[in-house]
């Protein structure tokens, strides 16, 4: 329990239904829609589409998803992968010849057909019980009428801005400059593109004039992309993988997804006493920085297209952890692994949801990058996800960019499990950073006995390109011990990362947290 003298959030505590997100409105309109009648699957999906306009920086109808859900209480756990692929006529070579040495951020070729409204429609139709129209509807009037711009949000917007080009400035900058709080933010193209997917389900977003301009505004920058790329566009379910960490399971994606990331790093954790330490000391965050540069080494050597990923097993392997573990140095940072694609950013939002029947929903959904590539179409104003620059340009490797490739991705749901029920969906945003988060999230509580909302509350660290990133809530004392091992400790300009769950306690209760580095809540009725 935290200390009320001090300020903070409680857990939030309720027994029907629960939704924990980044935005409260989007909290809102997930218990209204459970309210209503509908599932967990129908409010997870309609907050999410509104998030999109409560964080356009973040996401959007042009981006990817993935998604973890367990169907009922202690009923199955499923996982389906919303990512895209590279359009059919994509050329690696092309861009080798050019000169270029990883795929650009903001040009065409970033751009992977987006896949979150493919995986929206099929969830809906699959799981849900209120049918699209019932659940774009709150995002369609949104859309309409506008929503005041949050704190966070506008933090983010003016360096997100920098990304904007041609018809992304018309819609996403507000009289030519990026949004202050309170302003209000419209997008009524994407309102009458989610009238189209209410109405004719998938077709009204992947063929026709919503996809057509979308194409159209791909080949304004010399994209290769076509109506039978989009026309083509397909999520899948696949299987959960996971690793057991002190009496629980972290149930992840497996690639194209970088979960097992988080499943090894917890591995390598698990060779040490990380219990005994202090939860806010160098001894644990320099521990954790090294285990975090060796699983993030193995993410780069193996993490690609689920085709092409051939070493999964090895990564999920005690015995790879045991060897890992054994390089580190207590008292001295090692090197940086190179990183071998780009990574690095903040943008992407989470939300998770669980009804009276403890359907439980774990939901992640980006366009990658702030804006994603930068590119909107003239229309619609559908901005295009960048999330091709998770490819790397080495021919040899098994994440090169290619025709129909999906690419490395960074968003990971999150759910924890005990005898293959879901006890608590979560997620931890922030790019690169996700895997880290996973673990740390989860050695908070089971090392060192912590709730949800203290083990999302408290102070993050995160080793990546050279830096140790530590954040303000460690002690100088802590900075300059990490130092003294060797590690290049900056603080960062903004917080790191973002995290929301839900606890389905053995009391039937559910216990909710969301992090104060955003301006999300967690409601439930």
């Amino acid at each position: 329990m935290r200390d009320f003298h001090f300020p903070g959030r409680s857990p939030v505590l309720a027994s029907n239904g629960m939704c924990a997100t980044s935005h409260p409105l989007a909290a809102k309109v997930a218990v209204d829609i459970m309210e209503r009648g509908g599932n967990a699957m129908d409010a997870a999906l309609a907050g999410a589409v509104l998030l999109g306009i409560c964080e356009p920086q973040m996401t959007g109808l042009g981006g990817d998803c993935f998604v973890l859900f367990q169907t009922k209480d202690g009923g199955e756990i499923k996982a389906l992968n919303g990512s895209g692929r590279a359009p059919a006529a994509a050329n690696l070579d092309a861009l080798r010849a050019r000169g270029d040495k990883t795929v650009s951020l903001r040009g065409p070729e970033a751009v992977t057909i987006p896949t979150a409204v493919e995986a929206f429609c099929k969830l809906s139709d699959e799981y849900g019980k209120l049918g699209l129209d019932a659940v774009l509807a709150p995002a369609i009037r949104y859309a309409e009428e506008g929503v005041p711009v949050a704190p966070r949000v506008a933090f983010d917007w003016p360096e997100a801005a920098k990304a904007l080009q041609g018809h992304g400035k018309k819609h996403y900058l507000l009289n030519g400059k990026p949004a202050e709080v309170g302003q209000i933010f419209r997008a009524p193209g994407q309102a009458e593109v989610l009238r189209k997917i209410a109405k004719e389900g998938r077709a009204g977003f992947y063929e026709g004039e919503v996809a057509e301009d979308m194409v159209a505004a791909l080949r304004e920058v010399a994209g290769v992309h076509t109506a039978e790329d989009f026309a083509a566009a397909e999520c899948f379910y696949t299987n959960p993988i996971g690793a057991a960490y002190k009496g629980v399971d972290l149930l992840e994606h497996p690639p194209n997804g970088q979960g097992a990331t988080a499943n090894l790093m917890l591995n390598i954790l698990a060779e040490f006493d990380i219990a005994s330490m202090d939860p806010l000391g160098a001894e644990r965050a320099h521990i954790e920085a090294e285990a975090a540069k060796l699983a993030y080494d193995a993410r780069n050597r193996f993490i690609a297209d689920p085709d092409m990923t051939t070493q999964l097993e090895h990564m999920l392997s005690p015995e790879t952890a045991k060897g890992l573990a054994a390089l580190i140095d207590p008292n001295k940072a090692m090197s940086v692994a190179s990183l071998l694609s780009e990574a690095v950013h903040k943008d992407t939002v989470y939300i998770t949801v669980v009804d009276k029947d403890r359907m439980a929903v774990s939901l992640i959904y980006s366009i990658f990058h702030g804006f994603g590539s930068g590119i909107a179409s003239e229309k619609f104003g559908l901005l295009l996800q960048n999330r091709g620059a998770g490819f790397v340009l080495d021919a040899s490797h098994p994440n090169a960019y290619g025709p129909n490739k999906r690419p490395m991705h960074t968003i990971i749901p999150g759910m924890l499990a005990q005898s293959g029920r879901a006890v608590m969906p979560f997620g931890v945003m922030g790019g690169a950073y996700q895997p880290n988060g996973h673990a740390r999230f989860v050695s908070n509580m089971q090392d060192f006995g912590m709730d949800a909302q203290d083990a999302i509350d408290a102070p993050r660290c995160f080793a990546d390109k050279g830096e140790l990133a530590v954040e303000k809530g460690y002690s100088d004392t802590v900075r300059a011990e990490l130092a003294e091992l060797g590690h290049n400790v900056v603080v960062p300009d903004g917080p790191i990362g973002g995290a929301q769950a839900i606890k389905i306690r053995d009391d039937g209760v559910l216990e909710g947290a969301s992090d104060p580095r955003k301006d999300g809540a967690a409601i439930g009725y």
